[in-house]
C-alpha cells in the first residue's frame, strides 16, 4: 500500500487529493475552504495547505503517512529551486534580501535545459519543511494530468485522449492514443517545454473575449456559453481567419503574441452586441476544435474520446464535438479544469511505477464525485447556532421526502446538504438547490435570490431510466450526462412541460441519477415523478453568485436564513426559516 498525495499549487484553482494506491479517497478545491472563488496560492500562502490538510483528514491520515507527493509543475518559491549560473545568484540575492519570489517550474526547466523537474528542485528540504518526513516527490506534466484522469475513469479500452486549456507546461493542447493502458504521444508532452510557445490557445482567446465583454476571465467563461444562445455568430469568420488546423490536428494562428490576440478580441467586441460576440467566439471555438479532433481521429482511427482541460468545461463545445466529428462516445473528466490536475498527477505516478498492464487492470468507470468531507455532527446541534432556523422535527425518511415534494410542487426552492461534498465545478445533489421545472418564472425568482445573471439557464436532473424519453441521451453521451458535462437536445414534446430547464436554443445540460444511487436526491426525484408524472427537477449549485459552492452545514443554514432557499435538507432533517424572510434580512442588516 502507498499513500499518494496529489497537489496543484497554481495561482488559480489550487487543489489536493489522496490516493491509496489506485483508490481515490478524497479530493477538494482550495476555494471551498477559503471561500474565495478560484482560490490559488500566493506569497502569503505558497502551498495549498488548507486543501492538503483537508483531504488527509477526510482520509483519516496525516502528513507522516504520505509516501509520495505528486505535484504539478506550477509555481514555487525561488528558494525551492536548485539552479546554476546567474539564476543561482539571483536566487541567493532574493534569499539574502528576505524577499519571496515565485517562479513557474516549467520556466526553470527551460532555463536549466532539463526535462527532469526533480533535478532542479530541493525536494528533501521542501518536504521536510512542509512536514512530510518519509515522502518522495514526483512531478507530472500539466496536460498528462488533465488527460490521464479522463482516460482512467472513461470506461474506454481504446481512446483518443485530448486536452485543451489556456496554457500549461508551455503548450495549450495534447493528444495521445491509449490502448489498454499503453499511451502513444502524438503531441503535447515535454517536447513542448523548450522553445517559444505557439500563440494558438483557444482557451486564452475565449478568456480575452470574456474579459472584453466585462466579465472575469478564468471564472466567467460559462456566462459566454449561456449568452451565445441569444446571439448570432456575425463575426465568427473574422475570428476564424486568424486560425488554421494542420493535417496533424495542431491549431495554429497568425497572432504574433497574446497581447495582439487580446486587442483583437476587444476591438471585435466593440463592434457588436455582447450576445453576438459570445455567439461568434463560441462558433469559432466549436469549428476549430472539431477540425482538430477530426484530423487526429483520421490519423489514428480512434472513435472514443476522453478529454480534460479547462476548454472542456464548455458543455456546448462537448456536444458539438460529439455530433460533428467521427466521435462515437465522449467522456469529460468532471473536474476538467486545473483543480482536477492532482487526480491525473497521482495516476501518472502509478502508471510510471506499476506499469501499463497493472494500471489498466485497476481502471474503472467513474460513478461519483462525492470526494469531500461529510459532516457527522447532529444537524439539530448545528441548527441551534441559528435562531432564525426552525427544525421541523425528526421524522422518517419517507415523511421528509414527501414534505420536500409538497414544497417543490408549491413552487419552493429546497437546499440539499447531504453526505460528502462534490469535487469539481458541478453540484450533483450533495450541495444542490432543487426546484420544480414547470414554470419559466422560477428562473427569475431563483436568479434574484442567488444574485445570478438572468441569461444563465438552470440545469435539469432526471431519473436515469427516463432520461432518453426527455433528452437526446444515448450511448455516446450517457456517461458525461451523469456529471453535467455535456448539453443535449430537449425533445420537442417535453419543452413546454419543463420550460425552466430548457435553454433558448432548445438544449439542456442534464444530470442523470441511477436507480441504485440510494440517496435522498434520488428518492425525491422518484416521489416527484410519482406525484406529477415528471421525472425532472431543476438542479443548481448551492451558492450565491461569486461564491464557491457551499461546504459546511453552517454555510447551508446561513443561506436558509438569508432567504436563498425555502427549506433545507441537512443530515436527514428538514429545516425552515423561523420568521418571514424580510424580517430576517432586516434584522441581519441591523
Amino acid at each position: 500500500m502507498s499513500i499518494i498525495l496529489g497537489v496543484h499549487c497554481g495561482e488559480h484553482d489550487a487543489s489536493a487529493c489522496v490516493y491509496d494506491d489506485f483508490k481515490l479517497v478524497s479530493a477538494v478545491s482550495l476555494e471551498r475552504l477559503t471561500r474565495s472563488k478560484n482560490a490559488g496560492i500566493s506569497n502569503e500562502e505558497p502551498f495549498p495547505n488548507a486543501a492538503i490538510d483537508e483531504v488527509l483528514s477526510v482520509a483519516g491520515l496525516s502528513r507522516s503517512d504520505v509516501d509520495v507527493v505528486s505535484m504539478s509543475r506550477a509555481s514555487f518559491e525561488y528558494q525551492n529551486y536548485r539552479l546554476s549560473g546567474v539564476f543561482a545568484l539571483d536566487r541567493l540575492w532574493h534569499r539574502l534580501r528576505g524577499k519571496t519570489r515565485r517562479r513557474l517550474m516549467d520556466n526553470m526547466m527551460r532555463k536549466e535545459r532539463t526535462r527532469d523537474a526533480a533535478s532542479i528542485f530541493r525536494g528533501d528540504e521542501f518536504l521536510k519543511r512542509e512536514g512530510f518526513p518519509k515522502a518522495a516527490v514526483h512531478f507530472y506534466n500539466h496536460h498528462l494530468g488533465h488527460g490521464l484522469a479522463a482516460y482512467f475513469y472513461s470506461g474506454f479500452d481504446e481512446a483518443l485522449i485530448h486536452t485543451a486549456d489556456g496554457i500549461g507546461d508551455n503548450t495549450s493542447y495534447s493528444a495521445r492514443v491509449a490502448r489498454g493502458g499503453h499511451l502513444e504521444v502524438l503531441f503535447g508532452d515535454d517536447d513542448e517545454l523548450f522553445g517559444r510557445p505557439e500563440i494558438n490557445s483557444l482557451g486564452l482567446l475565449y478568456g480575452h473575449f470574456t474579459r472584453a465583454l466585462g466579465f472575469i476571465s478564468n471564472r466567467h467563461e460559462g456566462k459566454l456559453v449561456g449568452l451565445a444562445g441569444y446571439g448570432k455568430p456575425v463575426i465568427a469568420d473574422r475570428i476564424l481567419a486568424h486560425f488554421d488546423v494542420t493535417a496533424e490536428g495542431r491549431i495554429t494562428s497568425d497572432f504574433p503574441g497574446y497581447k495582439e490576440m487580446a486587442a483583437e478580441a476587444e476591438a471585435l467586441c466593440r463592434e457588436v452586441s455582447r450576445e453576438d460576440a459570445a455567439a461568434s467566439v463560441q462558433h469559432a471555438l466549436e469549428v476549430l476544435m472539431a477540425r482538430s479532433i477530426e484530423a487526429v481521429q483520421n490519423r489514428t482511427g480512434m472513435r472514443n474520446l476522453a478529454v480534460g482541460g479547462g476548454v472542456y468545461a464548455n458543455v456546448k463545445l462537448n456536444r458539438h464535438i460529439l455530433e460533428n466529428t467521427p466521435t462515437e462516445a465522449i467522456f469529460v473528466i468532471p473536474a476538467m479544469g486545473d483543480d482536477g490536475l492532482p487526480l491525473g498527477g497521482c495516476l501518472a505516478y502509478l502508471h510510471e511505477t506499476h506499469g501499463a498492464e497493472e494500471w489498466n487492470r485497476n481502471r474503472r468507470p467513474l460513478t461519483s464525485m462525492c470526494l469531500g468531507r461529510g459532516d457527522a455532527r447532529p444537524a439539530a446541534a448545528v441548527a441551534s447556532q441559528f435562531p432564525h432556523a426552525t427544525d421541523l422535527g425528526a421524522e422518517d425518511r419517507e415523511t421528509v421526502v414527501s414534505k420536500i415534494v409538497d414544497a417543490l410542487i408549491e413552487g419552493k426552492a429546497v437546499g440539499l446538504h447531504e453526505g460528502r461534498m462534490e469535487f469539481g465545478p458541478r453540484a450533483l445533489g450533495a450541495r444542490s438547490i432543487i426546484a420544480a421545472p414547470v414554470k419559466h418564472a422560477v428562473n427569475e425568482s431563483l436568479n434574484t435570490r442567488l444574485s445570478r445573471s438572468d441569461f444563465m439557464p438552470f440545469a435539469p436532473v432526471v431519473l436515469a431510466e427516463h432520461a432518453a424519453e426527455v433528452f437526446d441521451i444515448h450511448a455516446g453521451n450517457a456517461h458525461p450526462a451523469q456529471f453535467m458535462t455535456i448539453t443535449c437536445n430537449v425533445k420537442p414534446e417535453w419543452r413546454d412541460r419543463i420550460p425552466a430547464v430548457v435553454h433558448v436554443d432548445g438544449s439542456a445540460r442534464p444530470q442523470t441519477v441511477a436507480p441504485d444511487a440510494g440517496t435522498f436526491y434520488r428518492r425525491i426525484l422518484e416521489v416527484y415523478h410519482e406525484r406529477t408524472g415528471l421525472p425532472v427537477l431543476i438542479n443548481t449549485s448551492f451558492n450565491v453568485h461569486e461564491e464557491p459552492i457551499i461546504d459546511t452545514p453552517e454555510q447551508a443554514f446561513t443561506a436558509l436564513v438569508q432567504n436563498r432557499v425555502d427549506l433545507l435538507l441537512l443530515g436527514g432533517r428538514l429545516f425552515a426559516p423561523a420568521a418571514e424572510p424580510e424580517f430576517i434580512l432586516r434584522e441581519a442588516a441591523e
